[in-house]
């Protein structure tokens, strides 16, 4: 049986009496793609945030190797292995990429941290746009660039919210080789998308939030077929 990495139990959060989540628990296991859908409010941007720390559940607990991160601040948990990108990039507009990624770097001195920029631009088969402004980018770049400045923090586990939204067919494959690569490096990978064709077909377990609640979850085969699922997301 994988270890588990990542354990997410029975997780609450409300908002002005409204529940985003409902009781929702998850594991992820260390080394895999595991992919979260769900129809646009279900929760699943909320249950990241929790995750990430940015977000604290009204009830429940996160673990990250075994550890509780309940009081543990967004710097902490990201000191912890766990690293994220945005559904909307957060890349900083008057730096260059390379300016971007070093930017994040944690206990790397300059040098340190533009070869490490320079090898993960490389990795992404990025080294081209190294130079240009971040409001320069095509929107396929920016979320790129997102996942090199995560991988600047040498996670343990990305979180990606929405890596695929908006991206050609190509670019899609090539961020798909790329996160395949990761996982065969350890690296675990959690993601959220809409993208159908890459969930069912990528992952090695998929979850499904519908209004805050977990309505189903395993391996790719058996969440196509579930009959909750078709009914809330198909």
């Amino acid at each position: 049986m994988s270890e588990t990495i990542l354990a997410v139990e029975n997780v609450s959060k409300r908002f002005a009496g409204r529940i985003a989540l409902d009781s929702v628990s998850i594991d992820v296991a260390r080394g895999s793609i595991t992919g979260m859908i769900g129809p646009n409010g279900s929760g699943k941007s909320t249950l990241f945030n929790i995750i990430a720390g940015t977000l604290r559940p009204d009830e429940g607990r996160v673990l990250v190797n075994n550890k509780s991160i309940a009081t543990a601040s967004a710097a902490e948990i990201c000191g912890l292995g766990v690293a994220r990108t945005f559904q909307i990039s957060r890349l900083f507009a008057e730096m260059t990429v390379l300016e971007n990624l070093v930017a994040v770097a944690r206990g790397r001195d300059d040098r340190a941290a533009i070869a490490l920029a320079l090898e993960l631009l490389d990795f992404l088969e990025i080294t081209d746009i190294a130079d240009r402004w971040g409001a320069e980018l095509s929107y396929g770049q920016r979320k790129l660039v997102e996942i090199a400045r995560a991988l600047m923090l040498q996670p343990k586990i990305m979180l990606l919210d929405e890596p695929f939204a908006g991206v050609n067919p190509r670019l899609q494959n090539r961020i798909v080789e790329h996160l395949r690569t990761l996982c065969a490096r350890g690296i675990t990978v959690f993601f959220i998308d809409h993208e159908m064709r890459i969930v069912l077909k990528e992952c090695d377990l998929v979850y499904v939030l519908a209004e805050g609640r977990l309505i189903a979850r395993g391996d790719t085969q058996t969440v196509r077929n579930d009959a909750k699922v078709l009914q809330a997301y198909f």
